[in-house]
């Protein structure tokens, strides 16, 4: 007979389960991560995919990360010279202000929250299709491993696209500051211009990079391992793709504190 667990219990129980699944979808992961590393060679990369899965990460990308960091750079502008009190002080630091905030973790975390929510979408809602539909076993058949032919160019490319965003998307937050400074808080355009580019350092630039390598390697891991692991038809893609956004976002958002942390 099923035994019934006591309502003491109840909470200890609830949360050994959440442990027991924590440490099994860890597991799942780490195996998924294994063998996308085993796929990885210079004869394993299908030109074609790889090419297609730039253009529509990089490309497909652009004006919507763009866009995000323009306007992302005047709202820091406007905060920042309203909590420095304009005046001198203003004049002198706002550009500074603009510039390692984009550069150090504006950039890097907005593109790559982008690019969970538009690439990481499709891609999980993509694969978990293929998946459901039984194409990925099909693949299989044929002597296609999916891991080389699907996994690898989708994660590839977004480990290599998004530092070039995010480097794009810095250069557009400046600009966005340097508008809102001049044309609608006074502030001299010369002035912005010497604070912003003289507090940028080396390490201020590798920050920003190995944030945005990184957060793309989340990004793509993320999506396709839901997206390839989806089950229980068209519930299950939309399940796999809630999944790949949400712990994408989490997983950028954890790393960055430690990556910051690693360099302060």
């Amino acid at each position: 007979m099923p035994t019934t667990t006591p309502a003491l219990l109840r909470p200890l129980a609830e949360l050994g389960g959440a442990v027991l699944w924590l440490v099994r979808e860890i597991g799942k992961l780490t195996l998924f991560t294994g063998k996308l590393v085993q796929a990885m060679g210079p004869r394993n990369f299908c030109r074609t995919s790889l090419t297609e899965q730039f253009v529509f990460v990089g490309v497909g990308s652009l004006p919507l990360v763009l866009m995000t960091a323009l306007f992302t750079g005047g709202v820091v502008a406007l905060q920042s010279h309203h909590g420095l009190g304009g005046g001198v002080l203003a004049n002198t630091q706002l550009g500074k202000l603009v510039a390692l905030s984009m550069l150090r973790e504006l950039g890097p975390v907005l593109a790559g929250l982008m690019l969970a929510s538009r690439v990481g979408a499709a891609m999980a809602a993509e694969l978990g299709t293929m998946r459901v539909t039984e194409q990925i076993d099909a693949l299989i058949t044929l002597a296609t491993n999916p891991m080389r032919y699907l996994v690898l160019p989708r994660v590839l490319a977004c480990l290599l696209m998004l530092p070039l965003l995010v480097m794009l998307a810095n250069t557009l937050g400046i600009i966005g500051g340097y508008l809102v400074a001049v044309q609608s808080l006074g502030q001299d355009g010369q002035a912005f211009l010497d604070a912003a580019f003289g507090a940028i350092t080396s390490e201020d630039l590798m920050m920003g990079m190995i944030k945005a390598a990184v957060f793309g390697f989340l990004v793509g891991l993320m999506a396709t391992y839901h997206g390839f692991n989806a089950s229980m038809g068209a519930a299950g893609v939309g399940t796999a793709t809630t999944r790949a956004v949400m712990y994408s976002s989490v997983a950028i958002l954890i790393s960055d504190y430690f990556i910051t942390a690693a360099f302060v």
